[in-house]
């Protein structure tokens, strides 16, 4: 019997210390417990407020408020726009111009966004490049730099009018009008070669006042129309030689004045010409520029 109150006390002994530690664990684990339960709750309460107000608009809103009042207090400071400077618009409409701009007098000037401008203003079909400044305290300065047409290209039905790159200028049919004395080029390619054309015959400026038009012929050469109605055949390689070839005929003979409908020079050594009877001939010049050796002609039916 002694024994087995003794084995009872003993295992009471133990249930009792057992019990002791885990309330001892317990009180050290469930303060942090209720503490990050604290800390998660409010965060989750930080995190909704903060989701509903920018949802809301209520951040957006509160932010727009500070920088426009800050725009004001600018404006009120003299930081005002005045004047809205604009060089080098010739073609470009300014209506266009001003409506990218979008800025009205008395505006601050520190809300114009000078980058923003630039990129929009050079999407402008006429403007190859532009430069926008802020110019303290009350100007806006736009420098334009506009493309220049060369030539007028036939598309189908359509004429539209090209810079020198080859690229297309949009512009309305009555100011197209105004380029009329450019060069007419058409046919396939034509685009996209009419340039390396234009810088040849800018060598030579006389013979270039009197070329009116340039077919491009199967993607390979050029057929030229002079104002009086002369078709000039250049060849396909070469094409630089030849018309210094024909630029220095005109020169010396006034080749392009002649009684003739067409000339050829598609072959080196020589430029073939149609009469206005129908006739061919072969047209010998002086390339050496020798006096006692003076251009002749000679029939070649």
């Amino acid at each position: 019997m002694a024994a087995k109150k003794k084995s009872r006390g003993t295992r009471q002994s133990t249930m009792r210390t057992g019990n002791k530690r885990r309330k001892g664990a317990l009180s050290v684990v469930i303060p942090w417990v209720k503490r990050f339960g604290a800390v998660l709750g409010v965060l989750v309460a930080v995190i909704w407020i903060g989701s509903w107000l920018v949802l809301s608009g209520t951040v957006e809103r509160a932010g727009n408020w500070v920088q426009n009042s800050m725009l004001l207090a600018s404006a009120d400071m003299g930081l005002a726009v005045e004047n809205v400077l604009v060089e080098g618009r010739v073609e470009a409409d300014s209506n266009v111009i001003m409506a990218i701009i979008n800025i009205q007098k008395g505006d601050p000037l520190l809300s114009f966004n000078p980058h923003e401008a630039q990129h929009l203003i050079e999407q402008v079909s006429w403007i190859k490049s532009a430069q926008v400044e802020r110019r303290w305290p009350d100007t806006i300065y736009i420098g334009l730099q506009e493309k220049k047409p060369v030539a007028l290209w036939k598309s189908g039905n359509d004429v539209k009018l090209l810079d020198q790159t080859g690229e297309v200028i949009a512009a309305e049919t009555g100011k197209i009008s105004k380029f009329k004395n450019l060069i007419a080029v058409s046919g396939k390619g034509s685009r996209d070669t009419v340039a390396e054309l234009l810088t040849d015959l800018s060598e030579h400026k006389d013979l270039r006042k009197r070329i009116a038009l340039a077919l491009r012929v199967g993607e390979r050469r050029w057929d030229l129309g002079t104002d009086n109605g002369v078709k000039i055949k250049i060849p396909e390689d070469d094409q630089a030689k030849a018309l210094e070839r024909l630029a220095r005929a005109q020169e010396e003979d006034a080749l392009l004045d002649q009684d003739i409908t067409e000339i050829d020079m598609r072959e080196k050594d020589r430029i073939s010409i149609r009469t206005a009877p129908g006739k061919i001939q072969e047209y010998k010049a002086n390339m050496n520029k020798s006096a006692a050796d003076t251009s002749k002609t000679s029939e070649n039916i």
